[in-house]
């Protein structure tokens, strides 16, 4: 392990000592969020140390002007960023004048940081020395409520341990603030008012640009010993903050406490002229009901949460604190409330890609929420991409493609491309096939086929038509190629034939053709209404068809695999274990060129494949891809330990497995990568969920039926997961040697366990 302060807990992330130098680590392994808004897990007091400041509302965001060095024909004109939003969170404090600031105290004790998942809060206590000699006990705690998404709440307790002392608090609002990545440091919030009324405060700001309208809001009381004490206060304001100072005279051994509530109202739910208005009555509504109640209120919004997505392992604390940490970081980011939103890659926790909408949600969010959640969650990830058809269809346009062909962006907030790297926005075409994928796997797990025909079906006519011109005919080959692309292994760039991208357009196609002629025979009015909209013809289809039908795969016949790409046999195909471990992570350690020209791979590519389309291969024939592929696999992807553990599982190599369930489980909390700094990996956290429930559990739909071939690891004595499966909900546990079934529904059902079928019972348990 890499980042080893963190101690072995079932359900909390704890840090104990303090040391500046993990300051940053830690305040994204502890974020917080509420799928509305998040936070990073910044001191509420000032803090003169390296930090890395960080709050973000849902859905606003800002166009920040692409910055490359040569532009080219077809760049976006932006690339979207999630923005820091003003702060809420800050309480300065003073102690006999001093300012509290870990930073430059005298001496820090018993410091001890918790994230506690089970319960949804953030909590931290410390004893510090002032250098006045002033020593005083710190505890605080805060959450952002899950029922009353748009506040938190924070509890600040300080008590003088020597002596009497002066202690002030100055809770304020801030929105001098700026993104950490910006590009060319532009101003992305214009302040339009300052205001106070009695012990609230709200600052209402708008989004340079994009013009969303938002009101930051704060209320405070203060308690000595329990009891809240009125008091004067001094209030301090200017063009971007407001600032409320409470004195307190206060006697050694006592504590006063400073309770403040926070948040962001803004025009994305409400009218832009109500924003205060709205925050004055969210905030009169969560100091009516008090800390502890609100508390109360979150411990039991968390409990409903676990009670379905929980994944129990007995035996190994390392191993179920490492998934319960992705599952609780994921339903921190996204809990299916609003349609118009999405996952981003470093969720509430970073700036980095913008935090916008990557292919990751339909490759692998998707099965997350369709077994964890109801299954309209899902539907609403794929309506995401069918509201953003015509954006698809004009970012096909602007590179040069006609006709309805649509190429959805690698990176969004709107439905437009918004990434500035000429080898992700051109050539990572895959992107498209992942979408028609999710199409594809939410019918096949719900048997809700009522999309396609509603919607989905233009999404595919769309992406089949970008397929169709994409691909080019090879005289030389008699064959069609796919040229000039970039596939799940960014280490590789402008390469003809990648294997995963031809074989995803091809079956794209074949798909897509197969769910028109469906519709034609059983939905005959939307077959009609689509054909008659897309404008699309039996000649086109057939055209289409010339194309699946002929495209081409790579093959060696000497290692008898498909070639991850026309070149890759041509590189010194030198294996990862003979790489020096200096040398690692070759992403920081070596030039991009050296990178390109290496047959280092940093993610499943091929592979990728064979975990989509599983069932169009043989074990036999994934034992020898994933044997010839996997050893040049650096695994510098947060998205690559997941796929080849599921796939090493399958495989029946378990300690293989577990190895790579550790990496992908464990990847921030250890910092395999060594960026934990910059913000959490959220959308790989559902391939960890993925590892159990696919890998380990093999869970799998096979003719139409639920089918399960458990494994488990040598280090676990048991393991269980739950899944709701087309609205019944069924138990898992695996133990060594058996498996049990348990079904809570209304009616029997049929599944399959190692290729047998069983009938389980409502209410009972099948033992296996």
């Amino acid at each position: 392990m890499n980042n080893i302060y963190i101690q072995p807990n079932h359900w909390s992330i704890i840090e104990e000592g303090f040391k500046p130098e993990r300051v940053k680590s830690s305040e994204s392994l502890m974020s917080l969020g509420n799928g509305a808004m998040g936070q990073r897990a910044n001191f509420e007091e000032h803090y003169s140390g390296d930090t890395f400041q960080g709050s973000y509302v849902a859905g606003v965001y800002y166009p920040d002007k692409t910055r490359v060095g040569w532009w080219k024909n077809g760049y976006p004109e932006y690339f979207a960023k999630v923005l820091n939003a003003p702060n809420w969170i800050g309480i300065n404090v003073t102690i006999n004048d001093e300012v509290l600031d870990l930073a430059t105290c005298n001496k820090i004790e018993d410091f001890k940081r918790e994230l506690n998942m089970k319960e949804g809060w953030l909590s931290r206590s410390f004893v510090a020395t002032l250098q006045n000699f002033i020593q005083v006990k710190i505890e605080t705690k805060r959450f952002l409520s899950l029922d009353i998404d748009e506040v938190g709440a924070i509890e600040y307790n300080v008590t003088p341990i020597n002596n009497d002392a002066q202690i002030n608090f100055s809770p304020y609002l801030d929105n001098g603030i700026t993104n950490e990545d910006s590009n060319w440091d532009d101003k992305f919030w214009d302040v339009l008012s300052v205001n106070h009324e009695n012990e609230q405060a709200f600052i209402v700001s708008k989004t340079m640009k994009t013009h969303f309208y938002v009101c930051t809001s704060m209320q405070t009381q203060v308690s000595l010993n329990g009891k809240v004490i009125k008091q004067d206060k001094t209030i301090s304001d200017s063009i971007d903050k407001i600032e409320f100072t409470y004195q307190n005279q206060v006697n050694k051994g006592d504590t006063i406490t400073l309770t403040k509530y926070g948040g962001y109202t803004s025009d994305r739910n409400h009218d832009k002229n109500e924003l205060i208005s709205v925050a004055k009555k969210t905030l009169n509504k969560v100091s009516e009901l008090g800390f502890n109640t609100l508390l109360e209120m979150q411990k039991q919004a968390w409990a409903k949460i676990w009670n379905m997505s929980d994944i129990t392992i007995e035996g190994d604390v390392e191993a179920q604190q490492g998934i319960r940490f992705n599952i609780f970081q994921l339903n921190q980011t996204y809990l299916g409330k609003d349609a118009r939103l999405n996952i981003g890659p470093k969720g509430f926790t970073g700036e980095k890609y913008g935090g916008s909408t990557y292919w990751d949600t339909e490759a692998y969010c998707i099965p997350f929420y369709m077994a964890t959640k109801d299954q309209n969650v899902a539907k609403s990830l794929l309506e995401y991409r069918y509201n953003h058809l015509e954006k698809a269809i004009e970012n096909a346009q602007k590179i040069g493609f006609s006709n309805g062909a649509a190429l959805y962006p690698m990176v969004t907030m709107n439905g437009e491309e918004c990434h500035n790297e000429w080898e992700i926005t051109f050539e990572e075409i895959h992107r498209n096939g992942a979408i028609a994928f999710a199409i594809y796997n939410y019918h096949r797990y719900t048997n809700d086929y009522s999309y396609i025909p509603e919607k989905g079906l233009e999404v595919l006519i769309g992406i089949s038509r970008f397929w169709h011109q994409r691909a080019t005919f090879s005289e030389a080959k008699n064959k069609y190629v796919i040229l000039g692309v970039t596939g799940p292994n960014e280490y590789e760039n402008n390469v003809n034939n990648n294997w995963y991208t031809n074989y995803i357009a091809k079956w794209c196609i074949d798909y897509t053709i197969e769910n028109i002629q469906k519709t034609e025979r059983e939905y005959n009015s939307d077959y009609i209404r689509v054909m008659h909209k897309a404008k699309l013809s039996k000649a086109e289809l057939q055209q289409w068809k010339v194309v699946a039908d002929g495209m081409f795969f790579p093959f060696s016949e000497e290692n008898q695999v498909f070639l991850q790409q026309d070149g890759f046999l041509d590189k010194e195909l030198i294996t990862v274990s003979n790489l020096p471990s200096s040398e690692r992570p070759i992403n920081q350690k070596w030039s991009w060129d050296r990178i390109l020209r290496s047959p280092y791979i940093k993610q499943a590519d091929t592979l990728q494949g064979f975990y989509f389309f599983e069932d169009h291969f043989s074990d036999e024939e994934l034992e020898r891809h994933f044997d010839f592929y996997e050893p040049f696999t650096v695994h510098e992807s947060s998205l690559s330990p997941c796929v080849h553990s599921i796939q090493a599982a399958k495989l029946g190599r378990m300690e293989q497995a577990y190895e790579f369930y550790l990496q992908t489980s464990r990847l921030d909390l250890d910092d395999y990568n060594k960026e934990v700094e910059e913000g959490l990996h959220i959308t790989s956290m559902a391939g960890t969920w993925m590892s159990i429930v696919e890998g380990f559990g093999g869970m799998r739909i096979k003719d139409n039926m639920l089918s399960f071939e458990p494994k488990i690891p040598k280090q676990w004595e048991a393991y269980s997961f739950k899944v709701n499966f087309r609205n019944q909900i069924i138990k898992i546990n695996a133990c060594q040697g058996h498996t049990h079934f348990e079904l809570e529904g209304h009616q029997d059902l049929d599944i399959l366990v190692n290729g047998k079928r069983v009938t389980i019972s409502p209410n009972s348990l099948v033992t296996v």
